[in-house]
């Protein structure tokens, strides 16, 4: 939530800002984890001033799986554009606590300070968890208040408490229908606003079955509440009228052996949705060669039937990559999207130095196929060159 990387080059609407230049630091001093970062991008008139983006992270590791940090997030704008005191700071600590072989207690606290947004600016978050060889069981509180504001994080909603639960027992049986392990489990997330309106409600009963051979079988049922403050457009001439909508579903998970040379993995989900029906299906084929070549084809198909209109929505995407060496590899991804009318692709070459350094080639497509598109693509190429070094040698 503080600090999202792909925020810079990108302006409020997703424009593509160019970046000067930065410079990044990582390393380890003294027994301390240290990361600095910052970054200039251009001036854009119409679009975003320029930014400077700082951020310092300082983290110490303690011993049982302890550890306490802090990190600084900083923008500054400037040029003609700019606003006065254009600035947007988030401050976070963060910390976790090792009990015995098996607890674990973790949270963290941050605050952002916006010239001109008054109210409260905080986030935390609490929670615990347990692990055994036979359970696991967590509890967390988080809450994030309505003006915390972190503008180079990602914050997927603003303005909630949530509390999240889950627990699951492992079974290993003896001798039980070729069984190697059964893990029922339950899990319970809701998400309140600041007015006590609850916005998502999610209790989820499950059991997974894995077998000596490789394959699973999960077979769940989900309850569901969504509330609606206000009506939106969940499809072109399809709208979703405010209320509470609270739903059941069943949900069947089956995956064969992932270390076969050939694989398959399907979801099911059926029940309702926006007080009416869904029907969610996404198989997957996986294909293996070797270490070499890896691939997985996977489409995902939603049905839905609700009160203000029908539709279908269909999304295809192939992952593939190749390693000629160990360090020499290239990756494709290509995607298509009924919903936005749109190809994307996506290749890249590696050849690595060493853990995450080297030289990268990276070529990235577009393609608008709507109806009202211009069928022209947005394609970019990139080039990055990375090598680790020591300072203090």
């Amino acid at each position: 939530e503080l600090f999202f990387s792909r925020r810079i080059g990108l302006g409020p609407d997703g424009e593509a800002i160019p970046i000067e230049g930065g410079l990044r630091l990582s390393g380890r001093v003294r027994g301390l984890n240290l990361g600095l970062l910052h970054m200039r991008s251009e001036e854009v008139l119409g679009v975003a001033p320029r930014n400077d983006f700082s951020v310092v992270r300082v983290r110490r590791d303690l011993p049982n799986r302890s550890a306490v940090g802090a990190m600084l997030v900083n923008r500054e704008g400037g040029g003609a554009s700019a606003s006065d005191n254009d600035t947007n700071r988030t401050l976070g600590v963060d910390g976790k606590w090792g009990i015995g072989d098996s607890w674990l207690v973790s949270g963290f606290a941050a605050v952002t300070d916006t010239p001109g947004l008054d109210g409260d600016q905080h986030a935390f978050k609490v929670g615990t968890r347990y692990d055994s060889e036979q359970w696991i069981f967590s509890a967390d509180y988080t809450e994030v208040a309505e003006n915390f504001n972190p503008e180079v994080g990602f914050l997927q909603r603003s303005g909630y408490r949530k509390p999240a639960v889950f627990g699951l027992r492992r079974i290993r049986p003896e001798e039980f229908l070729g069984l190697q392990e059964i893990r029922p489990h339950i899990s319970y997330r809701g998400f309140w606003d600041s007015d006590d309106f609850q916005e998502t409600g999610f209790l989820h009963l499950d059991t997974h079955w894995e077998w000596k051979n490789g394959y699973e079988l999960h077979t769940g049922v989900n309850f569901t509440r969504e509330g609606v403050k206000e009506a939106f457009e969940i499809f072109d001439g399809v709208t979703v009228p405010e209320g509470t909508y609270d739903h059941q579903e069943a949900q069947i998970v089956f995956i064969t052996n992932r270390g076969a040379p050939v694989g398959f993995e399907t979801r099911i989900t059926v029940g309702g949705f926006f007080g009416g029906d869904r029907v969610a299906l996404s198989p997957s084929l996986r294909f293996r060669v070797g270490e070499t070549f890896n691939a997985t084809l996977r489409w995902s198909y939603n049905d839905l039937d609700l009160p203000g209109g029908d539709f279908e929505t269909h999304l295809g995407r192939l992952r593939a990559s190749y390693s000629f060496t160990p360090k020499i590899f290239v990756e494709a991804l290509v995607q298509y999207n009924d919903r936005a009318e749109d190809w994307a692709s996506n290749v890249r070459f590696g050849w690595l130095r060493g853990a995450s350094t080297g030289f990268y080639l990276v070529y990235n497509e577009v393609r608008d196929i709507g109806s009202v598109g211009t069928g022209i693509p947005d394609r970019s190429l990139i080039v990055k060159y990375s090598r680790l070094f020591d300072l203090l040698r």
